[in-house]
């Protein structure tokens, strides 16, 4: 069992040795090197300097990378080293490896350097870990160099080499070897950032500027006036070398450039975009494709949804960045001009999934109120769309949409009144629904096709709405009021209150009949004692006068002067 496994393990280490007769396909691998640290960084401890938070996130990143590509080192009791080789390579996540555990080095090194301002001795080990880190890099360009990839990645693997080596020369004092590794670093990435459209180039430009600083403080230590000069040779002879690999890249690059370098919208310059702005306009191209391969209705409402959070988020990043140009109201600024492009955007997309969420509740058979409703959104989405822009042209189109819905809007009001027995006023709004309809049709240029095709066949359905509702109207002519009538004189009066009148009220013939009111409501009653004493009003007491008159004689005299002057004989 032990052989076994063994064998079995050498066949996944090694698929050339376990069938040399098939031949490996040659595929294409790509690793935007920069962007992945910088994403990475960004988002786990770095925007705060916080390097052991990063580290953390490069262990359980780097755990996560060899559990999906099946290359554990050992179990848990036992460590069997296994680095990731050629042969192995069949996807782009076996080239992040070597790449996150360089990264995991280098950020232990920088939180040592952090420490080492109180404890001197950490300067060691953060030497060795940034000699660690350099030879994780060599293995990351070994790799791409030996599989398939790119002419950009590979161009970033020797920069990010370049960089590594120049980290650890500057740490160590070297500074010729620091100097000339991180000039050969702040060279590829000035190429890669002259070849790549300008939404990539934000991120190569400032790795540019945080080379800079330690590029002057090599200088300075060398203290040789011949310094500028070698720089500059070396400068010409680096771009010669890396001309045939830039011209590669400018190729690949071009095929897959979306965005311009200005942005347009309706001729009005957009200027040059953030990072943020350029984001959403690649995920905003993208999104259709992802829409048309959506399964049902639902699922393109989520993801407009999800998608209009996502800009929301963008759009107020691109107001703080543009904080003060947005201020200046007299005139129109670039940057203003590139915030209603957004909005236009963001507005757009949210007409669409209301109009998505019309579609989906017409195939439900829903109640024409809720329909009605997003009839209503969507025209307050057009109202706001037309006030980004003063263009003639681009308000007609605003104003022949706005025609169009409120023709669907009016349609679904006349349906729920018809549901109601409202017939002279759906045949009103039926009226009013064609005449929107045809003077939506009457811009005929400015429309979209499907838009149209949805006119002519609301023009169909309102004819024979009409024709139904001037039907029914004849039939219950006269029956409308009173229909209304019994219904709220049945709501109010109970049977026992009317039995004075006759009126035909089908309720009664339901369960809760509306016959009594129950419970009866409390009424005031005199108080009732709880015996009556009727012999007491035949009884003749007899007369005590004379014993009263008495009683008063007795009191009087001396004593009956002096008592209860002083407070005494009082009984």
């Amino acid at each position: 069992m032990v052989m076994q496994e063994k064998s079995s393990d050498v066949s996944n280490e090694n698929p050339e040795h376990a069938n040399p007769d098939i031949p490996k396909e040659q595929k294409g691998y790509s690793l935007e090197i920069l962007k992945i640290i910088k994403e990475a960084q960004q988002q786990h401890g770095l925007r705060h300097s916080d390097y052991q938070r990063y580290r953390g996130y490069c262990s359980r990143r780097l755990r996560r990378l060899r559990k999906v590509l099946k290359i554990p080192q050992g179990d848990r009791r036992h460590f069997k080293r296994r680095d990731v080789h050629t042969a192995m390579v069949s996807d782009d996540k076996f080239l992040q490896v070597p790449l996150v555990m360089a990264e995991r080095a280098w950020s232990y090194a920088m939180q040592l350097r952090q420490e080492s301002n109180t404890e001197p001795r950490k300067k060691f080990h953060l030497i060795s870990r940034l000699r660690k880190a350099a030879i994780y890099s060599l293995q990351l360009q070994e790799l791409i160099e030996s599989v398939n990839c790119d002419a950009r990645t590979k161009l970033e693997a020797q920069a990010y080499v370049a960089w590594i080596h120049g980290s650890l020369h500057f740490e160590l004092q070297l500074w010729n070897a620091a100097m000339e590794n991180l000039k050969k670093a702040q060279v590829v990435y000035e190429n890669l950032a002259a070849a790549l459209p300008e939404v990539e180039q934000i991120m190569y430009k400032a790795r540019v500027e945080e080379l800079a600083p330690s590029l002057r403080y090599c200088a300075y230590n060398i203290g040789d006036t011949s310094a500028i000069d070698d720089l500059m040779q070396m400068r010409g002879q680096l771009s010669g070398e890396l001309l045939a690999s830039l011209d590669a890249v400018i190729a690949q690059t071009r095929e897959k450039q979306t965005n311009s370098e200005e942005v347009v919208w309706r001729g009005k310059s957009c200027g040059s975009i953030p990072s943020s702005a350029a984001a959403m306009l690649m995920a905003d191209s993208q999104l259709n494709q992802t829409l048309d391969k959506a399964s049902d209705q639902q699922a393109k409402i989520d993801l407009l949804q999800a998608s209009l959070r996502d800009y929301k988020e963008k759009i107020n990043n691109v107001r703080e960045i543009f904080k003060a140009e947005l201020k200046m109201k007299d005139q129109a600024t670039a940057p203003q001009n590139l915030v209603a492009y957004l909005q236009y955007i963001r507005l757009s997309r949210t007409l669409e999934r209301n109009l998505a969420m019309v579609k989906k509740e017409e195939s439900e058979k829903a109640k024409p109120s809720s329909i009605v409703r997003l009839y209503e959104a969507a025209l307050h989405n057009l109202v706001e769309i037309s006030q980004l822009q003063d263009d003639e042209e681009f308000l007609q189109e605003q104003e022949a949409k706005t025609k169009s819905y409120r023709a669907f809007r009016c349609f679904y009001m006349a349906q729920s009144l018809a549901n109601v027995h409202r017939w002279r006023d759906a045949m009103v709004l039926y009226q009013r629904s064609l005449q929107h309809a045809q003077d939506a049709l009457k811009c005929g240029s400015i429309l979209q096709k499907d838009l149209k095709e949805s006119l002519k066949q609301l023009e169909s359905s309102i004819e024979g709405a009409q024709y139904a509702a001037h039907a029914h109207s004849v039939l219950e002519e006269g029956q409308e009021e009173d229909f209304t009538m019994n219904k709220q004189f049945k709501t109010k009066k109970p049977l026992s209150e009317r039995l004075h009148e006759y009126r035909e009220d089908p309720s009664l013939l339901s369960k809760q009949p509306n016959v009594y009111k129950l419970p009866p409501p409390m009424q005031s009653i005199p108080c009732k004692p709880l015996f009556f004493d009727l012999a007491f009003n035949m009884v003749e007491f007899p007369d005590l006068s004379n014993k009263l008159q008495d009683q008063g004689k007795k009191a009087q005299g001396l004593t009956g002067l002096v008592k209860g002057l002083w407070g005494w004989g009082n009984k």
